[in-house]
């Protein structure tokens, strides 16, 4: 019997296992240096744990099942919330501002299509316990630097929701959701007649309609217009003049609303054009989760890349380390073994675990596409070194193991 895998996942083949895992390296990098710390949280949690951010409608989105001990859990869908409850669990204690990042799978139960897949990676950065518009800015600018280390360029759009929800601020609760909702799916038909619906006023309409409309350079002062003097464009004012020093290119757009009822102030997302229309490969802004999860009232900022659409538009490529194969006669085996070890401190090397004649030794090594053939006769044992053969130009010479590693690492 044949057995295929489900639907809505990857394998990946090792020339491309090399080359995400090259990339995912960058990012590490990257954000290393902005002196965050990676986390690791379960791949189940418990399904309350997203109910209580998203409410019950993800649970069909969600692979979710009942344990062997009648729990209600789930495989997670995104790293937000975990991190929030490991957070309450473990690390209230913690010096403040606390920095970490994750790159983990994640799993929804979607149909799959072009950039969606139902097994998918996220890297992701949480920054808890600062509510100035400095940890806005550095989460920002992470995010631009991690695309740009990739080679990514991206078009980097900030928003600001506090002032979305002052023009709501008259609207019960549930009634603001569906509206960010609406404007999160750009969705100008379904708000105005959910507008229509709930009988908001004209004033609120037409606030609504114009503050999602503004975006360039002289978004700020239009909006001004609209809200009065709030001090959330205050706030939003001094993100910008942060981002402007951080030296990153923006588009201000009051039309981002990410959607989620936990976002409460800033707002970003970055869109690549090499993508079509699901173009978002980036996405994050402030938010107020921990105190859901049983904890304090504590600010936080973060963002979510997501990886898979990286992966098909990043166009750098693994620098290809030398490969050797170390081939044996049949009365030398043993010592190619201790000569293999010994390269293997410095560079991959490859041994024959076939039993296969000389010949055919020296066929699987160009087979496999090895730089260089370490050979180990009875000779070469005798005067205590090796012929290195170079398989591109076909030359070979004797030497001695200290000049292999000196000449194939350069």
């Amino acid at each position: 019997m044949k057995i295929t895998k489900p639907r809505g996942t990857r394998d990946f083949l090792p020339a491309e296992t090399t080359r995400r895992r090259y990339v995912e390296n960058i990012m590490r990098e990257v954000v290393k240096n902005w002196g965050y710390s990676e986390v690791i949280t379960p791949t189940f949690e418990s399904l309350d744990l997203f109910t209580l951010k998203s409410g019950e409608g993800i649970v069909g989105e969600l692979y979710n099942f009942t344990d062997k001990g009648d729990r209600e859990m789930t495989l997670r869908p995104e790293l937000t919330a975990p991190v929030m409850r490991m957070f309450v669990n473990e690390m209230q204690a913690t010096p403040k501002p606390l920095k970490l990042f994750y790159f983990e799978n994640c799993f929804r139960y979607e149909r799959p299509q072009k950039g969606r897949f139902r097994e998918f990676w996220q890297f992701g950065v949480e920054l808890m316990g600062s509510s100035k518009p400095d940890s806005d800015a550095e989460v920002i600018a992470l995010a631009s630097s991690m695309l740009r280390a990739t080679g990514i360029k991206g078009s980097l759009h900030v928003g600001h929701l506090g002032i979305l929800r002052h023009i709501l601020s008259s609207l019960d609760n549930e009634q603001q959701s569906k509206i960010m909702r609406f404007v999160d799916k750009k969705d100008d038909t379904g708000l105005d007649d959910y507008l229509e619906e709930i009988n908001a006023s004209v004033d609120i309409r037409r606030n609504i309609l114009e503050l999602i409309c503004l975006t360039g350079e002289d978004a700020v002062n239009k909006a001004r217009t609209i809200t009065g003097e709030i001090p959330e464009l205050d706030t939003f004012e001094e993100l910008l003049v942060l981002l402007d020093a951080y030296g990153i290119e923006y588009e201000i757009d009051f039309g981002i609303a990410r959607g989620l009822d936990y976002y409460t102030g800033m707002v970003f997302e970055i869109y690549s054009e090499s993508l079509g229309a699901q173009n978002q490969i980036c996405g994050g802004g402030s938010y107020q989760l921990i105190k859901l999860f049983g904890g304090g009232d504590i600010p936080s900022t973060g963002f979510g890349l997501g990886f898979d659409r990286i992966m098909e538009i990043c166009k750098i490529e693994p620098k290809k380390q030398k490969i050797i194969a170390v081939i044996a006669m049949e009365t030398t085996r043993i010592e190619t073994i201790r000569i293999a070890n010994k390269l293997r401190d410095f560079l991959p090397v490859h041994i024959d675990l076939m039993g296969r004649n000389f010949k055919s030794q020296l066929s699987y090594a160009n087979t496999i596409s090895v730089d260089y053939v370490v050979i180990v006769g009875e000779q070469e044992i005798e005067t205590g070194k090796v012929t290195l053969k170079d398989m591109e130009t076909g030359k070979q010479a004797l030497m001695t193991i200290e000049d292999v590693i000196q000449k194939v690492s350069q």
